[in-house]
């Protein structure tokens, strides 16, 4: 097949899709596809192809701390200027896949993906509405919560609202609460605050976000399960050294523990699969994309979701790649799988139509 791979984007998780997106290429090489590596916010967009050899792109390593946001502006012009480029939709619509390796920003909140619907271009992962659903982290836990999915005790905060002042305050009160901006991911700029005045100190946060998202710290085990197609993936439990899954911990290999299966009773496995499963469909995450649900137990034991990620990490160090070895699906064999969801999901839509 001839399949593009985007990645980069504008969003403080750039460098995390840069190293799926190059890890992608170099296995979609190895399975003998041809592949066109493309960077929308890039001066210029297609960084490499065709390629239609291995190793013909060195791994991207991902760097301590996240990439400067101030040029995020300069990011989104360019990208909006790329999906208007001749050559870069020429790129698109002569592909057979589009594969989407872009974390966070326009690449998860559903902008991408209504781009690409409207092109008519087939791609990998969750449409538009599911990534629209998922991205803003209190909407979506509303959602989850509906459909009987755990979840804990929150709060949108902006600057200077008294009235979010005061919920916040109701949930310090019970103990430390995390916080973290409404839209994002990877943790960037998430944090633990013990009372009002630590939470002052990110007005400056808050006015830049627009909203923080204030929840009460769970202090249980962490643990996140992928769902790929219709399957829940093994269970993996992240073993923290601090009080955190932070960026640095997420992508500096070896910073935590990372254990696959999970070391709990098969009762609890499938407790927290069946779970992952609910929220995954809630979304509106359909039999062809994939998702990765996050999860904390509270003191008592007991699992509450803090989100699901519409589009999570692929670097060769990441949880999804880690869960879904565990079923024998290599790195490479992985990608494929994604790569015959969105063709099992183009197959979908036209024998709909012509049932219709």
């Amino acid at each position: 097949m001839r399949i593009n791979v985007i990645c980069g984007g504008e969003s403080g998780e750039r460098d995390v899709s840069m190293s799926s997106g190059t890890a992608a290429v170099q296995s979609l090489l190895e399975l003998g596809h041809e592949v066109t590596l493309i960077d929308l916010a890039a001066e210029l967009p297609i960084l490499a192809g065709p390629l239609r050899f291995p190793a013909a792109l060195p791994p991207y390593h991902v760097p301590n701390n996240p990439p400067d946001i101030e040029q995020q502006r300069l990011w989104r012009r360019n990208i909006a200027a790329s999906l208007l480029d001749e050559e870069v939709l020429a790129c698109l619509h002569d592909a057979d896949m589009t594969y989407v390796a872009v974390h966070g920003g326009w690449g998860e909140d559903g902008h991408l993906q209504s781009w690409l619907e409207m092109l008519g271009v087939p791609f990998t992962g969750p449409r538009s509405d599911a990534c629209s659903a998922a991205w803003h982290k209190a909407r979506a836990l509303a959602i989850l919560q509906v459909a009987s999915v755990p979840t804990a005790p929150r709060v949108i905060y902006r600057a200077n609202d008294p009235v979010a002042e005061s919920d916040v305050r109701r949930i310090l009160g019970d103990g430390p609460a995390v916080v973290k901006p409404a839209t994002g991911g990877s943790s960037v700029n998430t944090s633990v605050v013990r009372g009002i005045e630590e939470l002052h100190l990110l007005d400056g946060l808050a006015a830049s976000e627009g909203e923080l998202l204030v929840e009460s710290y769970l202090s249980g085990r962490e643990f996140t399960v992928g769902v790929l197609g219709e399957e829940a993936l093994p269970v993996v439990e992240i073993l923290l050294a601090s009080s955190l899954f932070d960026y640095q911990a997420k992508y500096q290999i070896g910073a935590v523990a990372e254990v696959c299966p999970a070391e709990i009773s098969s009762e609890f496995s499938e407790q927290l699969q069946e779970i992952a499963l609910r929220a995954h469909r809630a979304l509106g995450f359909c039999q062809y994309s994939y998702s990765r649900i996050d999860f904390r137990c509270d003191a008592d034991g007991m699992p509450v979701c803090l989100e699901v990620n519409a589009l999570p990490g692929l670097t060769p160090g990441s949880l999804l790649p880690l869960a879904a070895s565990r079923v024998g699906l290599s790195y490479s064999q992985l990608t494929e799988r994604i790569v015959d969801l969105g063709v099992g999901r183009v197959g979908g839509a036209l024998a709909a139509r012509a049932r219709g």
